[in-house]
């Protein structure tokens, strides 16, 4: 296989000529934004969202750090960072994935099937698990309030790097006393 950095920008590329809108980070490889549309036939469907994703130096030998930069009412997205709980990012990555993997299979299939028993958000949770319509209701106006594309293009850079921090953008690092209390909870 080749070296971490010729995978990075080989992935990078890839990422970039496929149907995905990227604006780097910087003049970088290591920092950009993806544009995200909702999978079709989900709550999500319509609804896109400008995704943050860093590469460490070690990529792809270690996993990608992704957050959503726009607010999205989900029981595994932590609505006030963005960052993601989603164990193929943060527990079993695996060389063998890529950029595409991320945004064609992982972010896609998290948004079709939430884990409301190891959430971020423990509203989005609680609500899924008492309520399905109300949920239903509350995923649908967040997408029509946060998610259109025309929030993407006139998002200021100043605020987007203020309003999510490095620490915030899931990283494999479990921080939260949530995730703790989740693993716990899972049968």
């Amino acid at each position: 296989m080749s070296s971490p950095s010729k995978r990075r920008d080989m992935d990078v590329m890839k990422l970039m000529m496929s149907d995905y809108a990227v604006e780097p980070i910087n003049d970088g490889i290591s920092e950009f934004n993806v544009e995200f549309h909702g999978p079709k036939e989900s709550l999500y469907e319509g609804g896109v969202w400008k995704i943050r994703v860093e590469l460490p130096d070690a990529y792809p030998y270690k996993s990608p750090s992704i957050g959503f930069m726009d607010k999205i009412f989900h029981p595994n997205v932590d609505e006030l960072s963005g960052s993601v709980c989603l164990d193929v990012i943060n527990q079993s990555w695996s060389p063998m994935f890529d950029l595409l993997n991320v945004f064609e299979v992982f972010l896609p299939q998290l948004l079709l099937y939430p884990n409301p028993t190891d959430p971020l958000n423990g509203d989005a949770a609680s609500l899924m698990m008492k309520d399905q319509k109300q949920y239903e209701q509350k995923v649908k106006e967040y997408c029509e309030r946060y998610a259109k594309k025309e929030n993407i293009a006139n998002f200021p850079a100043e605020e987007s790097d203020e309003e999510i921090s490095d620490e915030d953008i899931s990283d494999g690092q479990s921080a939260s006393s949530d995730d703790d209390v989740a693993k716990h909870a899972d049968p």
